[in-house]
């Protein structure tokens, strides 16, 4: 069962809103984590710094409300480990043909409007509404 968070979710949406806007505003730059994440690993891009900046935050601002609330981020999945991993595989090579992720492309890209994205958007939608009813509904998963 999914838990809904309807405050949660939406306080969180609007901080990864604003952390796109301020980097498009700030840098003119996308932000997309997997275009982010691409250009700091060998061979870098010339603009490093900013990217490690933006991957540090959005990795240390979790942690630092882990560390200063004593809140617990509860996470299990009772997918097996080799399932996860070809999930992710699977999900690198689509964002290598879609050029873009879902943050590209359905936050930043949508927003500017960019048909491209907002086919790419339905696409990832359509493709995980398929997905999970056919684990659930077809195949019996959880």
């Amino acid at each position: 069962m999914t838990e809904f968070t309807p405050f949660l979710s939406l306080f969180g949406g609007s901080l990864i809103g604003l952390a796109a806007v301020l980097l498009m505003a700030f840098h003119g730059r996308v932000a997309g984590m997997t275009g982010i994440l691409s250009g700091i690993v060998p061979p870098f891009s010339n603009d490093w710094g900013w990217r490690a900046a933006f991957l540090a935050g959005a990795i240390g601002a979790p942690a630092l409300i882990v560390m200063s609330t004593g809140y617990a981020i509860p996470f299990e999945s009772p997918t097996p480990a080799p399932w996860l991993v070809a999930g992710g595989l699977t999900v690198g090579v689509g964002v290598t043909f879609g050029s873009g992720c879902t943050s590209g492309h359905g936050v930043c890209g949508m927003a500017r409007l960019s048909p491209r994205s907002i086919v790419a958007t339905f696409t990832f939608m359509a493709s995980t509404a398929a997905t999970v009813f056919v684990v659930r509904h077809l195949i019996g998963g959880l």
